[in-house]
């Protein structure tokens, strides 16, 4: 017989939305609608790459800067403010709300907690003339395949070579590519 959950145990186990939250942290939903705004991701990189604590003044500063694509110090208190009452008003409650960060509202200081760990797979960033991870596999799959097939069907040069050769070599292809993907992955992560 399984337990059943009290009124409070049942809302801490399910989202708002009825979505299932683990005892590891905020469910997918949770994460997906925190992220889902620029200023909040811009929120955690900033604490990522500036320190797990910072001032609300020094984030808004800083995410003025990078939405009107100046220096800091060209900033205009108009550009600042409206970061300012935006994070205050909505993003950081929201980001708080869902356990990401601390927000000490009076003492206007935010810092990342364990639960903005779970954050880093969804932040990985991909530049513009970067190929996508998932299309490279596709396409080195493709290759060893072909491989595979011209040496299947006894096509010279390449019946020469043994199948556990072209095994051997395929492993390596596919255990170096994925090493490099782990060390690309880790560089390209924000914070």
């Amino acid at each position: 017989m399984t337990p059943q959950l009290t009124g409070s145990e049942a809302s801490l186990a399910d989202g708002e939305d009825g979505s299932s939250r683990d005892a590891a942290g905020p469910s997918r939903d949770e994460v997906f609608s925190a992220l889902s705004n620029a200023r909040r991701r811009n929120v955690i990189k900033y604490l990522k790459t500036n320190g797990s604590e910072a001032r609300v003044r020094d984030i808004a500063e800083q995410l003025a800067a990078w939405e009107n694509d100046v220096e800091i110090n060209e900033v205009t208190y108009k550009q600042r403010k409206r970061v300012y009452t935006a994070l205050h008003q909505s993003h950081l409650p929201k980001l708080a709300e869902s356990g990401f960060i601390d927000y000490e509202r009076d003492r206007g200081l935010v810092s990342l907690t364990e639960e903005s760990r779970q954050l880093e797979v969804y932040l990985e960033v991909v530049s513009e003339n970067e190929i996508l991870w998932s299309e490279y596999y596709v396409g080195l799959a493709a290759v060893c395949g072909l491989l595979a097939a011209a040496a299947w069907t006894g096509t010279a040069p390449f019946d020469a070579v043994s199948g556990y050769a072209y095994a051997v070599l395929f492993a390596g292809i596919f255990g170096v590519s994925g090493l490099f993907h782990r060390l690309s992955t880790k560089r390209n992560r924000l914070g």
